[in-house]
């Protein structure tokens, strides 16, 4: 009985091992088969593009791909011959393809049943083969969309994300000497602030790179600045420092995400011919979003009248006014996000074919009829995808907390962005992101500590001025006087005041040593930058005056009164040149990169990246040296001019190189990881730069000059993309 039992299992086991092999037999045969109609539609695909012919048709033989183009876009031949009990494909009435169907055992394109027999190393070779024909394939396909009313919608949306990027790295420069004095932020706690926005954007570009090259372009860029402009709205209602730097820290976080996807985005709608011209266009953005923010600090943050507050705990001054106008640029596009569709190029790298061939289409009929061809028909009838490889994925089980499916999900997610990151140190593209890695970490090094240098050396230079106008009083003796006008960068010696009365004053920068004060009265009195070293005052009193006890330096009170004294910082002196200095330096840095960015743009696809890049690290590097004869003020200014005209066309050429180097599946990972360089790069330049102000010229100026020249060499090493598809 037993042996009965055993022979039948036997016979069971190897029936089912019989029909698997013919299975896996009949799967080949298939597979083989739709290859090679694949093919043969591929070969007719490209001849009818080359030879520009509108009344040719996609026919593939021995498939369901035999859809006639003509003037009815909305009919498909795809249900016919479904017998009842055939499925229906769900795309079939909205005139999209039929790609693939399942039916008495016949494989459908994508599915992992006809891959299940092959190991990962063959299956990745298929894909990197499949992603070649798709790259040829998406060129033409682009090229018969035409440029027109898409791209240039698609342009201005992604150029108000941009231009977001441009605003947040100067909101913080402009409102850091507010800031300081509304929060009575000490010196030391002050670098925290320009810090802590570049370590944001350092995390946020690499997150949000590789976010988008997971869930999707518009995605990606969607949640990132949607992350910028809520916490920087919330940033500009805050009290506490604290409170403050976490906000402003998680807005750098969101705008982090900004440049690598907006460029990933914009490249992959773009034909060969269009790239370089069009993502260099879409720089100015950048620049447009610098004169923005100088404008908006010149015209508000001087305005102190602007300001109210509610009660003693709740101040909102003028600065923070600004920090609301700034976030505005991030709300725009947010909303024109929401209007876009997703990049059909990542689409179709992730199997997803029918809803990149409806945004292809898309694409096509808005431009066809904006130049008043409504007519034309978008012809493509399919186009090819890549093997998709399946990924085991950690999931918790239905029995799991919902924080712990969370957390398992957010893990999930990380870990696939950290794999995807190490693929770009995989081959062909290891060597390029080496030289890329070099090329962006010096040119941001150069450019942002230069950058710093700059207005760290026009303001040393103007406090040398400032000092040298200084007025000494000496051995002063002042009796039942009434002093109730505005003292400015003085110092006084050796005085004696007597029965004096300060009353309604402003003291700028005034310094009072080894002097006596007796019976006198300070009323009404608002000091910046004021001390008292060495002095003494005898029935003195002081009512209504901002001069706290930090203000007396080494100096004795007796019996001395204070009555009503306005603790913390206060915001004065409206007539502060400095202010409006500050603004209008920066204005003039970022307005000399429009010949530039005109410039670029022009060239990009004449003279080809390279040349482009290294000339401009190289004529940036020589520039250096003029820094030498910067004496004055105006001299500097120019200085400044001249170097940022030249950095920007390196700038607008690395972008452009970056985009076109890296493959669909880690672009937008491969851009955000240097980007992230590029920001520790900025922090790591400011800190060596801005140590050496004052101190010697030529170290700021040998290193800048080197390190851009070298990156300039190391960059004509890279390949040149100029004639390249868009892998």
């Amino acid at each position: 009985m037993e042996d009965t039992y055993k022979d039948r299992t036997s016979l069971v086991k190897g029936a089912k091992d019989i029909a698997k092999e013919v299975k896996r037999q009949a799967v080949k045969k298939v597979n083989k088969a739709v290859d090679k109609a694949q093919d043969g539609y591929t070969q007719r695909s490209y001849s009818r593009f080359q030879d520009e012919e509108d009344d040719d048709d996609y026919y593939v033989q021995g498939g369901n791909y035999g859809v006639e183009a003509n003037d009815d876009e909305g009919s498909s031949e795809a249900t016919e011959g479904h017998d009842e009990d055939d499925e229906i494909y769900e795309g079939e009435y909205q005139g999209i393809p039929n790609i693939g169907q399942g039916k008495d055992g016949i494989v459908a394109l994508g599915q992992a049943t006809r891959d299940e027999y092959k190991d990962r190393h063959e299956l990745e070779t298929e894909r990197k083969a499949d992603e070649e024909e798709l790259a040829q394939q998406y060129e033409l396909i682009i090229q018969e969309c035409g440029h027109g009313r898409f791209q240039w919608a698609l342009f201005f949306v992604l150029g108000m994300a941009l231009m977001a990027d441009g605003v947040e790295v100067f909101v913080v420069g402009f409102v850091l000497p507010s800031a300081e004095t509304d929060m009575c932020i000490p010196n030391s706690g002050s670098g925290w602030l320009g810090s802590i926005v570049y370590l944001g954007m350092m995390v946020g570009a690499f997150f949000w790179g590789g976010l988008a090259d997971k869930v999707g372009r518009r995605q990606s860029l969607l949640i990132c600045m949607s992350v910028n402009g809520f916490f920087a709205f919330l940033s500009s209602f805050v009290q506490g420092y604290g409170f403050f730097l976490f906000c402003r820290l998680f807005s750098g976080f969101g705008i982090g995400g900004a440049v690598p996807t907006v460029f990933s985005y914009f490249s992959e709608v773009l034909a060969r011919e269009k790239r370089g011209e069009h993502l260099s266009w879409l720089c100015m953005f950048w620049m447009i979003g610098g004169i923005y923010a100088s404008a908006m600090a010149w015209a508000i943050i001087p305005h102190y009248g602007w300001s109210f507050s509610m009660g003693s705990a709740y101040q909102f001054h003028s600065w923070r006014v600004f920090v609301i106008v700034c976030a505005l640029p991030c709300v725009s596009s947010v909303v024109a996000l929401t209007f876009m569709p997703e990049s059909p190029r990542f689409l179709l790298e992730v199997g997803k074919h029918d809803e990149a061939w409806m945004i292809l289409k898309q694409i096509h009929d808005t431009n066809m009829r904006a130049r008043g061809q409504p007519e034309k028909v978008f012809t493509v009838n399919r186009i090819k995808t890549p093997k998709q490889i399946d990924e085991l994925i950690e999931i918790e089980s239905d029995t799991g907390t919902w924080y712990r499916r969370c957390f398992v999900r957010i893990r999930t997610e990380l870990y696939g962005i950290w794999l995807t990151f190490m693929r770009c140190f995989n081959y062909p593209v290891k060597d390029n992101t080496i030289k890329l890695t070099a090329v962006w970490f010096t040119l941001s090094f150069g450019y942002y500590g230069l950058s710093v240098w700059f207005p760290d050396v026009i303001k040393h230079l103007q406090s040398d001025e400032y000092a040298s106008r200084v007025k000494h009083f000496h051995n002063e003796e002042v009796s039942h006087f009434v002093f109730n006008f505005t003292l400015e960068n003085q110092i006084h010696s050796n005085g004696e005041y007597i029965n004096d009365r300060f009353i309604m004053m402003k003291f700028k920068s005034v310094t009072f040593e080894d002097s006596l004060f007796k019976n006198c009265v300070f009323e009404d009195i608002t000091s910046l930058n004021t001390y008292f070293r060495n002095c003494t005052f005898v029935n003195t009193t002081f009512y209504n005056t901002d001069l706290e006890q930090y203000k007396f330096v080494d100096s004795r009170l007796i019996n001395c009164t204070f009555f009503h004294i306005r603790t913390g910082c206060q915001i004065s002196f409206d007539d502060d040149y400095s202010a409006y200095w500050i603004y209008f330096v920066n204005f003039l840095g970022t307005l000399a990169v429009l010949p530039g960015n005109i410039v670029s743009a022009l060239l990009m696809d004449r003279i080809g990246r390279l040349t482009m890049l290294g000339g401009s690290m190289v004529l940036s590097g020589i520039s250096c040296f003029f820094l030498w004869f910067g004496t004055s003020e105006s001299m500097m200014i120019g200085m400044l001019c001249l170097y940022n005209g030249l950095t920007i066309s390196a700038w607008n050429s690395l972008d452009v190189i970056t985009v076109e180097l890296y493959p669909t599946d880690r672009r937008a990972t491969g851009f955000g990881f240097l980007n992230a360089l590029c920001k520790a790069a900025a922090v790591l330049g400011n800190l060596i730069f801005g140590s050496l102000v004052g101190i010697t010229k030529a170290i700021p100026i040998l290193l800048a000059s080197t390190v851009l020249v070298c990156g300039g060499l190391v960059g004509l090493r890279l390949p040149d993309t100029r004639t390249q598809v868009l892998m």
